[in-house]
């Protein structure tokens, strides 16, 4: 019989986890990864302990070396970034657009033939063409200088804040359920029932002040999103239904449904209309202008604005904002953690949908406020996915984003009326984006950007404590056993 006793047995364990453990990844403590660690306990959950120590190593993976070079380390970590890859995405999209003009105009088709006799005809054609189509988008999104007044030459960037505010709004919904791990598909029907809603109480209830009856439609359009969005929340958590195909299904019933109200009399539908669309919005219930009536610019701006600060303190201030950022990541380190991962979802989807209702609650009382049927989503709700991505899920992100694909809108109908381009090149190059954001390592590699570095911090005590815990656990395994 072996001499060997369980208290032998429990130094032999100690000393192989503590063989492991000098070999694991280091991380910061007080990150959630390292909090998580922490309170694992490996002997009874080896699975989780290893599936995070996993993590841990990704994450060292990632790390790179100083140069010992100022200006180029600094170089580096600004064009690592996400908003390289972003520009970049930009940049490329752009391209390929100027591509398409080219390609579709008519003058330079007329002088390619003769090229290699005349070169300089094709290449002053196609100046003419990718220049003449840039500058009318610019002028039709950002600042006309062909305007007689500083008053008249801001109109088409006031078109242009116009145009991004219910993208913002929805962007940060999107962005904000994307942070925690959910894909919010649902911005369609999440609109639409919010804007049933604001538009319900905005012509049906009379007797309401301006700001009180403007602010029940707001509430009634937030809530209304947010319920609507809660339900798949609701679902995945307790059922764990996927969120994309729940928020797709409620999409159609959330069209079909406000088609029901509209084509029937007495319900949405205009009194006397044979159409399906609701009456007017009373003035009551309307946003007031900016800047002044001569602008489209109302403000449903502001309150987009004020969403997006909102969910940056959400987000990087709050608890909530850390559970959900912490859910998203890892949700088993999240639950291990303390976290309440079916509670958090509900709720992360209920913020989001709040978001894209105030999208829609914004269209009907800002935009569209003569009445409105079943297009008034107008592609927001898909749109805002576009805008997620391109901003990187961060609210700055989405708020830049969203006044880019406004001004695409906006510049996009002048650039075809000025120069004859056909407004669908637009669609392409802001399709292209997407593209190109799905595609990072493309951009990286065409741009030459390095890649994204984490440098997680290092500080002692972590595995000195574990290593405590873990002979503690065994010497009492092995108190046990001889027991």
């Amino acid at each position: 019989m072996s001499g060997e006793t369980p208290q032998d047995r429990a130094d032999d364990q100690a000393q192989y986890q503590d063989q492991a453990q000098d070999q694991a990844p280091e991380v910061d403590p007080e990150s959630r990864l390292g909090e998580a660690l922490e309170q694992v306990d490996a002997t009874a959950e080896p699975g989780l302990a290893e599936e995070l120590e996993q993590e841990a190593a990704r994450e060292q993976e990632a790390v790179v070396e100083e140069s010992g070079q100022r200006w180029r380390d600094a170089l580096r970590r600004a064009t690592s970034g996400g908003w390289a890859v972003a520009l970049g995405a930009i940049v490329l999209a752009v391209l390929a657009g100027s591509i398409l003009i080219v390609v579709t105009d008519e003058k330079v088709q007329a002088a390619a033939p003769y090229f290699f006799a005349r070169p300089s005809d094709t290449l002053a054609a196609v100046g003419q063409a990718v220049g003449g189509a840039y500058s009318a988008l610019f002028q039709g999104a950002v600042y006309n200088f062909g305007a007689d007044t500083f008053a008249q030459g801001i109109k088409p960037l006031t078109q242009t804040l116009a145009n991004a505010t219910p993208l913002i709004a929805a962007g940060l919904g999107v962005a904000l359920a994307f942070r925690a791990g959910l894909f919010n598909i649902g911005g369609q029907g999440q609109m639409l029932v919010a804007a049933t809603a604001a538009g319900w109480i905005g012509f049906g209830v009379t007797g309401l002040p301006f700001p009180l009856h403007l602010l029940v439609c707001l509430v009634a359009g937030v809530a209304a999103g947010a319920l609507w969005a809660g339900i798949a929340g609701l679902l995945k958590a307790r059922t764990g239904a996927h969120e994309v195909i729940v928020t797709i299904m409620l999409n159609y019933v959330a069209f079909y449904l406000l088609s029901y109200l509209l084509s029937t009399p007495g319900l949405m539908q205009a009194p006397g209309s044979a159409y399906p669309k609701t009456p007017p919005m009373q003035d009551s219930a309307v946003l007031p202008s900016l800047l002044g009536s001569e602008y489209n610019l109302d403000w449903g701006f502001v309150l987009a604005l004020l969403a997006v600060v909102g969910v940056w303190w959400l987000l990087n201030r709050s608890s909530t904002g850390f559970a959900f950022r912490a859910v998203g990541e890892n949700p088993q380190a999240a639950r291990v953690a303390g976290i309440d991962v079916s509670r958090t979802t509900v709720l992360v989807m209920l913020v989001a949908g709040g978001l894209v209702g105030l999208a829609g609650a914004q269209q009907v009382l800002g935009t569209v406020t003569s009445g409105f049927s079943t297009d008034i989503d107008a592609g927001i709700g898909f749109d805002a996915i576009t805008v997620a991505l391109l901003g990187g899920s961060s609210p700055w992100g989405v708020l830049g984003a969203g006044i880019l694909f406004g001004g695409f809108k906006a510049g996009g109908s002048a650039m075809q009326a000025a120069e004859g381009i056909p407004i669908e090149i637009v669609l392409v190059v802001q399709s292209l984006i997407v593209l190109f954001i799905a595609a990072p390592p493309l951009v990286r590699a065409v741009f030459r950007l390095p890649q994204p570095e984490r440098t997680p911090l290092r500080r002692e005590g972590r595995g000195a404590g574990r290593r405590e815990r873990r002979r503690a656990s065994g010497a009492q395994g092995a108190g046990e056993g001889q027991a």
